[in-house]
C-alpha cells in the first residue's frame, strides 16, 4: 500500500516550520539524514523520510515525507506554525520586500518563487488589505 503523506521539497518542509531550506536542511543533516553535500544519507533513505524526484532525466530533486521528518525537526527544537501565522509572516515580508531597501538584495518577485502555492491567495488577499500592491 502506497503512503498517502505528503512529499515536500526541502523549502515547502521548512515553511511549515517558517525556516528557509538551508535551515531546514541543516536541522536533517545535524541528525544525520544529510551529508555535508546536501544529500540524502543511507539512514534517511532506511527511515523512510526521502525519496528522489527526477526532472527532465538531468537533475534530480530529492522530497522529504514531512510526517517522518517532523520527529527529527522538533527534536531540533522547531514547531510547526499555525497557517494563520505562515500568512502573516508572508505578508510581512513580502510588503518590506516591495518597499524595497538599499541593504537588501532580494526582491518580491524572487522571494514569492518560495511562497507555497496553497497560500498565494491568502496571502494576496492580505497584501491587498494592507495597501500594497504587490501580487504574487
Amino acid at each position: 500500500m502506497e503512503s498517502t503523506q505528503a512529499w515536500l521539497s526541502l523549502t515547502d518542509l521548512g515553511s511549515i516550520y517558517g525556516i528557509s531550506a538551508t535551515h531546514c536542511g541543516r536541522a536533517l543533516q545535524s541528525d544525520g539524514w544529510r551529508n555535508p553535500n546536501g544529500l540524502p544519507t543511507s539512514k534517511a533513505l532506511k527511515a523512510g523520510a526521502t525519496c528522489t524526484k527526477n526532472h527532465h532525466k538531468i537533475s534530480s530533486q530529492e522530497l522529504w515525507n514531512a510526517e517522518i521528518c517532523k520527529e527529527v525537526l522538533e527534536k531540533a527544537g522547531l514547531q510547526p506554525l499555525s497557517r494563520t501565522k505562515q500568512i502573516e509572516q508572508w505578508t510581512f515580508l513580502l510588503e518590506a520586500l516591495n518597499e524595497g531597501s538599499p541593504s537588501i538584495n532580494t526582491t518580491a518577485a524572487q522571494m514569492a518563487e518560495e511562497l507555497p502555492k496553497e497560500l498565494v491567495r491568502e496571502v494576496n488577499d492580505q497584501l491587498a488589505l494592507r495597501g500594497c500592491c504587490f501580487r504574487v
